[in-house]
């Protein structure tokens, strides 16, 4: 299997230099140059398999001859088997036709470790086979950061720098990146949104004399294998539910899109998924691009969910990328206006596509706290304040097609956002024992400008390779 650039002035990558790589040399980022396809008798025979046996047979494809079999076997068992639910993604049913995939039963409680623990893994893996070593770099609005640090502590091949919004993450959310004691994992607490974040991030990998000198690699859901991975639970519970002679349709709590995009490439794949829901909180980019054919980047607005607050959706791109006939031209075309005006308008071509599978919805901070308060009343059930606005989307999905089942997608531990879940249901909910002390643990952390200049400095400074 390679992998092409969405921008396509870069030369294509087998799996192996594409993990590594993260970001295209030319800022593109990497896609398969196939669709693999799963059969409806394979994809029927995934009901009561082990997730880490589903997982190995959905993602053998994209790997090939990279990665042999039984070394694929044998890291995804590993990923998996810490994990706190024997189903790794346990479905939970709140209502008539509507389930919660809860994806938060990893380390750090969040979707993240899903992908995460595997990427740690498997980067550790191939970089040992080469014997070289990598700078880890990141941006999070919250998640990716801790799960990041969790799955690359103390590895000796790497050095791990995460750049997150300062003020703009939950209190849990910041302490789970700044509280690990391990040499060769940093925090920064950026002056800035994660957009400015995510801009440093890009900064970084278009510095190429920076990033070669110092081997940076990616874990953003820019590097191809975290979506990769995130393809399976798509899977899973929709096989659960009766799939593949019944199709299934997917909330998803949208802020870098990543997510949400593996559903589409699982049903690229051959899964019957019926509609793929972009749930977005005020920060409503992607439902407005979808309604108006126009993306137009505002200005974020911090909320209770604030793993969603993001204006530059990197994973679109390659959904743009697939729904323009893959015309690299035109997508260089698009991101350049973005680069430089904050807007671009999709082609008739790309909107016409796009809406065949995805709709979009939005929750505002009062809709949220609602969403979380009904669902305690009806079913007892605590919802986190992104899971929330998945939920609420998702009913309203559920009221246009009442036959189809309904999967919110639930990222987070409600734990990890105990004020907004509190305000919204009453309820306090609380860490598992092995976080429990989380509050009193020291901190570590290095506050920088939104500068990237002064980022590379820092990097320069602290990383051993």
């Amino acid at each position: 299997m390679l992998y092409v650039s969405t921008r396509g002035e870069a030369p294509p990558l087998g799996f192996s230099d594409a993990l590594l790589a993260g970001l295209a040399r030319d800022g593109g980022l990497y896609l398969p140059t196939l669709w693999p396809q799963l059969a409806k008798d394979k994809i029927a025979g995934f009901a009561g398999k082990p997730f880490a046996e589903v997982a190995t047979t959905v993602m053998a494809p994209f790997t090939g001859d990279d990665l042999p079999r039984p070394a694929l076997d044998e890291l995804l068992a590993a990923t998996y088997r810490g994990f706190r639910h024997k189903a790794v993604a346990p479905l939970v049913q709140i209502d008539d036709n509507l389930f919660i995939l809860e994806l938060f039963h990893g380390p750090t409680l969040a979707f993240k470790d899903v992908a995460m623990q595997w990427l740690g893994r498997v980067m550790d893996h191939e970089l040992r086979r080469r014997g070289r070593r990598a700078t880890i770099i990141g941006a999070t609005s919250g998640d990716t950061g801790a799960a990041a640090i969790e799955a690359f502590a103390d590895l000796p091949q790497v050095d791990v720098f995460i750049l997150y919004p300062r003020g703009r993450v939950s209190d849990v959310q910041r302490r789970q990146m700044t509280t690990p004691q391990a040499a060769n994992v940093h925090a920064i607490a950026v002056e800035g949104t994660f957009d400015d974040c995510q801009a440093i991030i890009k900064g970084l990998f278009g510095h190429h004399e920076f990033a070669d000198r110092h081997g940076l690699a990616g874990v953003n859901s820019i590097n191809w294998a975290r979506i990769m991975a995130q393809v399976t639970y798509y899977f899973t519970s929709a096989v659960a539910l009766g799939a593949p002679h019944r199709p299934v349709s997917f909330s998803v709590p949208t802020g870098n899109f990543g997510d949400v995009l593996a559903g589409y490439i699982a049903k690229r794949m051959g899964l019957a998924v019926a509609r793929l829901l972009v749930a977005t909180n005020a920060n409503d980019i992607m439902a407005r691009t979808l309604a108006t054919g126009h993306h137009d980047v505002r200005g974020v607005v911090a909320t209770q969910s604030p793993s969603m607050d993001i204006q530059i959706s990197s994973n679109f791109e390659r959904l743009l990328f697939e729904a323009n006939g893959r015309d690299s031209a035109a997508l260089r075309g698009q991101m350049a206006a973005l680069a430089q005006g904050g807007a671009y308008a999709l082609t008739p071509r790309q909107l016409a596509a796009i809406r065949a599978d995805f709709d979009g919805g939005s929750a505002d901070e009062a809709a949220t706290s609602a969403e979380i308060a009904r669902t305690w009343r009806a079913s007892g059930y605590v919802l986190d304040p992104h899971t929330a606005v998945a939920v609420k989307v998702a009913r309203e999905g559920l009221a246009r097609d009442p036959a189809t089942p309904m999967v919110a997608l639930a990222t987070a531990h409600p734990a990890k956002f105990p004020e907004a879940v509190k305000a919204g249901c009453g309820q306090e909910p609380a860490l598992p024992d092995y976080l429990a002390d989380l509050a009193s643990r020291p901190e570590r952390q290095q506050v920088l400008p939104p500068d990237l200049a002064a980022v590379e400095r820092f990097i320069a400074a602290h990383v051993r390779s």
